[in-house]
């Protein structure tokens, strides 16, 4: 049965993340794009092995070629993992088999001295890659679009907020300059540690030796796997030292954290009784159809507050016994894959988002001369031109 990307056919349409449902991210995370990268792992390390003369050239063209094939269930390798306590191991059996029905003899080649880990871990940095590519795009039109608000509204006078109070004037171009800084800083991070995702291949207790026993040099081996999938090659096997997930662990957080200030903002300026900002398109209310709701900025939220949460299960899974951890790993994949999802998601939701904004800078001065009425800003105006004068209130445009 051919594998689907649908989220629908494996059982999960995305009804409970909205944030999510229907974004590049949700594809590039689902089971049938995981079935994807463990697969097109094997072929990869297949054609590694037949360049370091590990193998024959024609075991690793079936590989690819089977690799390739679209005959892999997702779902029975699920439900046959359990056997095992991972997908890897069925997935090799059914791998195998094809080969020998299209190759006779070359599926002993298939999987050849790897290990499940080696496979899995491979498969999850590919997914974060191909995810962290789609992030990035986001990160960067986000970032685009806050510049020219930045721009824009340098000197759009507006009050500053100080424990939920009027404090002294500021410019919604200095606010949007202050988003988009953080947004740049989440798109570094995303860039940087895309960069330095590596491949794992270690073999059955990371000392590579059974790729030598086969007449393989391991670090030759290691280099052309990395090469073959665009990954990087680590200096040692990491099956227990958790570094390349803690790294993007920490990313992943910082970027929902960075779209969640945003959100944050939004949230309070699009308020009925403030109203200096408005989503492009708000969302509707199932009871009052008068509301018009910031609904992207309340499903940023709720990333930034779930990512967290599941980056510390990452971070847990740091203390992992011996050279290969006994539940520690497997505690990494749902989390992970579930914190790229919702951090491609945000980052899809945060570039239409800002693209879309209104700004109303009448209510800005309204609401601003509401705190000098009130005794809180009563030199305003003077404190504005001097700010303004002096270039302290502007935003760059860059």
């Amino acid at each position: 049965m051919t594998s689907d990307d649908s989220p629908a056919r494996e059982g999960d349409a995305g009804l409970l993340t909205p944030v999510s449902a229907g974004s590049p991210a949700e594809a590039a995370t689902g089971d049938g794009a995981v079935l994807r990268a463990m697969l097109d792992a094997e072929a990869a390390l297949a054609r590694a092995q037949a360049e370091a003369g590990g193998i024959p050239g024609r075991a690793a063209e079936a590989v690819t070629k089977t690799a390739g094939s679209g005959r892999f269930d997702a779902r029975g390798l699920a439900l046959r993992a359990g056997a095992g306590g991972n997908p890897v191991i069925p997935l090799v059996a059914d791998l195998r088999a094809a080969v020998a029905q299209l190759s006779p003899g070359d599926e002993e080649f298939a999987h050849r001295g790897a290990t499940s880990q080696d496979i899995l871990d491979t498969a999850l940095m590919l997914v974060a890659a191909r995810t962290l590519d789609l992030i990035g795009a986001d990160l960067a039109a986000t970032a685009a679009s806050l510049a020219t608000l930045a721009d824009r509204h340098r000197a759009t006078v507006m009050a500053a907020r100080t424990l939920t109070q009027h404090a002294v004037p500021t410019t919604f171009g200095l606010k949007a300059a202050g988003w988009r800084s953080l947004v740049l800083d989440a798109h570094d991070r995303v860039v940087r540690v895309r960069s330095t995702l590596p491949v794992q291949l270690g073999g059955a207790a990371g000392t590579l030796a059974a790729f030598e026993a086969y007449g393989m040099e391991g670090e030759g081996l290691v280099d052309a796997f990395a090469r073959e999938l665009g990954l990087s090659a680590p200096e040692l096997p990491w099956h227990v030292l958790r570094t390349p997930v803690a790294d993007l662990a920490g990313v992943l957080a910082f970027c929902a954290g960075a779209l969640g200030k945003v959100a944050a903002d939004v949230l309070v300026l699009s308020r009925t009784e403030v109203g200096e900002v408005a989503e492009g398109t708000g969302g509707v209310s199932s009871s009052m159809p008068h509301k018009r709701n910031p609904v992207r900025s309340v499903l940023l939220a709720s990333a930034a507050r779930q990512v967290p949460a599941l980056v510390s299960t990452l971070y847990a899974s740091m203390a992992a016994e011996d050279e290969r951890p006994p539940g520690a790993w497997h505690a990494e994949w749902s989390p992970l894959r579930e914190a790229l999802r919702l951090c491609g998601g945000a980052a899809r939701g945060a570039a239409v988002l800002c693209g879309e904004l209104s700004v109303f800078p009448e209510r800005m001065r309204g609401n601003l001369a509401l705190g000098e009425a009130v005794g809180g800003v009563g030199t305003a105006e003077g404190m504005v031109a001097r700010a303004l004068g002096r270039g302290v209130l502007g935003a760059p445009g860059g």
